[in-house]
């Protein structure tokens, strides 16, 4: 990969992660524009600048968690589920679904449409309030819906943030709740593939490797930020809606 692509790589990354628009189907979809195989070294390479974003989680959140046992121990719980089924369909997925343009165009269509309709009807009130409050069972269920991300296309923070709101928590502890969650999960996916695949990087691929990191904890950092403002004053109606017209626009072009 030359520089600027990986810096286009990057910019992506950082900028989506923690949106509800899926970073790994923009990622694929970014392939694609840029008329990159999607090799196994290129899926690696996907997967694993997502450490960079989740490196602007640490910085923000890191001190605060160690200090908060209850906290932690929640996302250890939520974890779980992810970890059981990342593990055992890893191969599946990387084989099948990762590079498969047509699965992330569906996804992002249909989730789209499902923000809309959740923005529409969401539960007004909330029964927990914070994230340390969240009973055992609630962590387990947003577990088990972020897992439901391991199809390209369907957005990891927005599985977590609309099962969590169903449960009753909170739109801005669910936020916060699927950043911290993020990080055992994207460090967890990250280690596994890179371990898996670690003979099949060149010295130009590690040190592409190592650009697409900073960068795209660097953009992460801002784009975390940003969000946070957003979201307390606007619904995530604008998130669908762009996953829609993205979804069409893609869908169009392949036929």
């Amino acid at each position: 990969m030359s520089l600027l692509q990986v810096t286009i790589f990057s910019l992506v990354e950082g900028i989506t992660e923690f949106l509800p628009v899926s970073s790994t189907g923009h990622l694929i979809l970014t392939a694609d524009l840029l008329g990159l195989a999607q090799t196994d070294v290129q899926k690696s390479f996907e997967i694993a600048i997502q450490l960079g974003a989740i490196l602007a989680v640490v910085l923000l959140y890191g001190r605060a968690l160690l200090k908060d046992v209850r906290t932690m121990q929640r996302v250890a719980v939520a974890f779980i589920p992810t970890a059981v089924i990342g593990f055992l369909l890893h191969g599946i997925v990387k084989r099948l679904l990762l590079g498969n343009t047509s699965v992330v165009l569906w996804s992002l269509l249909i989730g789209g449409i499902i923000l809309i309709v959740f923005e529409r009807f969401r539960p007004v009130r909330s029964s927990t309030s914070a994230i340390n409050k969240m009973t055992y069972g609630q962590a387990v269920l947003v577990g088990a819906c972020q897992s439901i991300a391991i199809i390209p296309g369907v957005s990891r923070s927005a599985a977590t943030i609309v099962g969590g709101e169903l449960m009753g928590v909170s739109r801005s502890a669910i936020v916060e709740f699927s950043f911290l969650l993020a990080i055992p999960t994207m460090a967890a996916a990250t280690a596994y593939d890179l371990w898996k695949s670690a003979g099949e990087f060149t010295l130009a691929d590690i040190q592409s490797l190592a650009i697409g990191f900073i960068l795209s904890f660097l953009v992460a950092f801002i784009a975390i930020r940003w969000f946070l403002a957003f979201i307390k004053n606007h619904s995530f109606v604008s998130f669908g809606v762009y996953r829609i017209v993205i979804a069409i626009a893609g869908l169009l072009l392949l036929l």
